[in-house]
This record gives C-alpha cells, structure tokens and sequence, in this order.
C-alpha cells in the first residue's frame, strides 16, 4: 500500500467530493497501486486473483452504502490498466462513486483505463458516479478510457450519472448492458470538450427480458477544435421500451458526428432516438447581455445551465 501524495487529495476533492476522508467501504487507487482501502460489514472489497483490480460485493439487502472506488494517475509516462468486477445482491440499494482523474506533467501520456464488470442481482438498485477529470500543464495528453459492462436481472435498476466537463484530451468511452425482464437502465452523460480535445462516446444496450427499458441521453459541448463522436445501439429482443438521445451544443469550430442505431427483433419492441446538435440560440445571448452579461459571460452561463 502506498502513502497518498498531494496530487491525489486533489484529484479526489474533484472526482469523489473528498474532504479529507471517506466513510464506509472505499478503495483509492493511486498510480496503479492502492493507497487506502476499507470494506464494511456488508460490502467486501477484494483483491482479483486473475489481473490488477477488484471484487466488489455487496450483500443482498445491503440499503443506504456508499462505496467509493476512485482512481488517480497523479504524473505522465504512466499507463494504469485496472478491472474492476461488481457483484450487487438481491433487493440491495447503494451508491458507487468511481471517478477518475489523470495529470500530466512532462512530455509522455498519462492514461487511465478502468474495466468495470456489473452483476446486478433481482430487485437491486445501483446509482453509480463517473466523474472524470484531466489536470497538470505537462506537454503529453491525458487520456481516460473507460469500459462499463452491465449485468441486470429481474427487477434490477442501474442508473449511470457519467460526467467529463474538461482537462482529458482524449477518451473513449465503451458501455454495454444487457436487460432481464422489467429491468431498467438510466444513463445521463454530460460532456464538454475544449481546444484539439476528442470523445467518443459508444453505448450498445441490448433488452432480452419482457418490460425491460433503457433511457439514455447525452448532453455535451464541443467547443474550440474539438471533435466528438456519439454512437448508440438499442436493440430489442422482446417486449421493452428504449429511448436514446444526443443533444449537442457547437462553439467556435467545435465538431459533433450522432451515429444513432435501432435494432427491433420483436413486433412489442418500442424504441426511440433523438438528436438535435447546433449553436446557441441566439435569443438566449440577446436576453442575458440585457441584464448586463458580457457575450462570453452569457455563453458560460448557458453552458453550464445545459449541462447541470
């Protein structure tokens, strides 16, 4: 276990609302090695036998935890490669905070790639955080790319809160599910990028139980050169509800491309997509500079009011 430095109490106080501790069970990854851990009486967090990373279980029931699993690459030249696997039991309802931040310091890259494994039992419900961040005035990029497989039985209810607002320059960002009968799955990601950034964003979501649904959208900027990319795949295998949708704001010379994709294989299956990508509305900039907003202050207040 190594000691925690300084860059990582700030990363944490960015992606995880540190304040100087973590209560009930936790984990802090720190450059690819841990620097604090803690289990609860109902949630065990293991080391893998199989590779870096870990076995997070929480027992059926488990109501009112939180677990916080952040990790911070805290200086370039480092690329930390970690799988982490989720096992929720039945009828439990808890928290997972998983942010991530990365800071370059010197010409090389500093990457982060987590690989989270969810296992969701019948009845249980997952609010799970992703916050993601990129700092230090290093020449080398800082790049996170991370990868979410999702698991849902009966009755199970994730719900993703993915948030990425500025610093990373380049990330790819892979989630796939799968849905038993009357599971529900609930993503909201926001998303700004800035200068030369790029983001990808690839969503597949596939609803084999009966009553399964999946609502999904995306909220981003894509500001100075920056360019991102939004695909999804809602396919439905039975009868079920899917609803995807990518809204975008463009500024400067800021690029989106909305690859939106249905696949329904039964005649119940109802899926929707929506997309609407363009500029700011300019009666929103005339109505904040008459109550004396500069046009700079005006777009940063819309911006941000956007993606709250």
């Amino acid at each position: 276990m190594s000691e925690m430095n300084q860059i990582t109490e700030q990363l944490l106080r960015m992606v995880s609302d540190f304040d100087g501790a973590f209560t009930g069970a936790y984990n802090i990854r720190q450059d690819g090695e841990c620097a604090g851990r803690q289990s609860s009486p109902n949630i065990r967090l293991e080391n893998k036998a199989d590779g870096p990373g870990l076995v997070i279980q929480v027992l059926p029931g488990t109501k009112g935890e939180t677990v916080y699993i952040p990790a911070c690459v805290t200086h370039s030249n480092l690329d930390d490669l970690v799988y982490n696997d989720f096992f929720i039991g039945e009828g439990a309802d808890v928290v997972i905070v998983a942010g991530c931040g990365v800071h370059a310091d010197g010409e090389e890259d500093a990457r982060h790639n987590g690989i989270h494994r969810f296992f969701v039992g019948r009845g249980a419900h997952v609010l799970y955080k992703e916050k993601h961040v990129g700092t230090g005035s290093g020449a080398g990029a800082r790049r996170i790319d991370p990868v979410t497989d999702i698991t849902l039985a009966e009755d199970a209810c994730l719900e993703m809160d993915t948030v990425q607002l500025g610093g990373v320059d380049t990330t790819l960002r892979k989630t796939t599910a799968s849905l038993a009968a009357r599971a529900r799955l609930i993503v909201r990601e926001r998303l700004l990028t800035e200068g030369g950034q790029q983001a990808e964003s690839d969503f597949t979501v596939t609803l084999t139980g009966e009553d399964s649904g999946v609502d999904l959208v995306s909220r981003s900027v894509a500001k100075g050169h920056s360019r991102q990319v939004f695909r999804s795949n809602l396919r439905g295998l039975a009868r079920c509800t899917g609803h995807s949708e990518c809204d975008a704001i463009l500024a400067e010379q800021g690029s989106v491309l909305a690859l939106p994709g249905l696949e329904a294989k039964h005649l119940d299956a109802a899926l929707i997509h929506e997309a609407a990508i363009g500029k700011i509305a300019g009666e929103q900039l005339l109505k904040l500079r008459t109550l004396g907003l500069t046009e700079q202050e005006a777009e940063e207040r819309i911006v941000a009011g956007f993606l709250k």
